[in-house]
């Protein structure tokens, strides 16, 4: 009888319809930082964008985080999609501490993907009291360290930048498979960015360096494509080997917007880690 109960209480938490998330702006030193939450009671989760995207990116997780009860918050950074840049030069980490404030969480799960993952890391060096875990995905990770700049330039010659967005952060496999993902993931990275000049991304409160991230003792997943051109599965193993209580997942086959070009796969191994912590 109690085992059956049990069965049937996950039963219930699998099939919790998804939520869509409400839209909100908070005010912060001039800045206006567009957000999206589905509120309610589950344990929140927040994602940090891509260079080349926005909250509208999220679109193939939201359903997978919300029904699978856990409360879904994602914000655009100063300069991108909907929120504006401000006056002050703040951080994007002083942002999103401003933004749990606002919305009186305590403490959250963060994923961040490429340029999110800087941000990511930046959080969890400047306020890990504020995380119950950290997910780096498809990250560089924005560190300073010589050895690692070296062999970014290296893997990313001045040539690598010329090469048309698409080609550079989608899968071979991906962009030959799947047409219309491609255009629509296109029509993300248009519009991720307002017309006009482009804003510098912001800058980080933290230094980061492999010295610093050692000091992380969060439970951390580093997941990442083995397409990945920018960063591949050696790279995300030199960021496991250094924070104790990690874990890493490669997507076959899978370039640098994992959420995008393997939702079922990414939302997974996402999933996974959270439940187990």
């Amino acid at each position: 009888m109690l085992r059956t109960l049990l069965l049937s209480c996950v039963a219930l938490a699998i099939a919790l319809p998804a939520q869509v998330p409400k839209e909100g702006r908070l005010e912060v030193d001039g800045a206006s930082i567009f957000y999206l939450d589905s509120g309610g009671s589950g344990v929140p989760v927040v994602f940090l964008h891509a260079t080349t995207g926005s909250v509208e990116t999220w679109e193939k997780q939201i359903p997978a985080i919300t029904g699978a009860g856990y409360r879904f918050i994602a914000f655009d950074r100063r300069g991108w999609g909907k929120s504006t840049t401000g006056r002050v030069p703040d951080t994007a980490a002083g942002d999103l501490l401003a933004l749990l404030d606002h919305l009186k969480i305590e403490r959250c799960h963060l994923l961040g993907t490429a340029a999110g993952g800087f941000v990511a890391f930046d959080f969890a060096v400047s306020y890990p009291q504020r995380l119950r875990s950290l997910i780096i995905a498809n990250s560089v990770g924005g560190l300073e360290d010589k050895e690692l700049l070296d062999s970014g330039r290296r893997i990313r010659p001045p040539q690598f930048d010329a090469l048309p967005p698409d080609v550079r952060e989608l899968g071979p496999l991906f962009r030959a498979a799947d047409v219309a993902g491609t255009e629509r993931w296109l029509q993300f990275e248009k519009r991720s960015r307002p017309q006009g000049p482009k804003q510098p991304a912001q800058p980080l409160k933290s230094h980061l360096t492999f010295a610093a991230i050692a000091k992380i003792t969060l439970p951390a997943l580093f997941l990442t494509g083995g397409a990945d051109l920018y960063a591949p599965p050696p790279l995300q193993q030199l960021f496991a080997a250094r924070v104790k209580n990690s874990e890493s997942v490669v997507l076959p086959d899978v370039g640098h917007s994992g959420y995008w070009e393997q939702p079922e796969e990414f939302n997974k191994a996402v999933l996974d880690f959270l439940r187990r912590h």
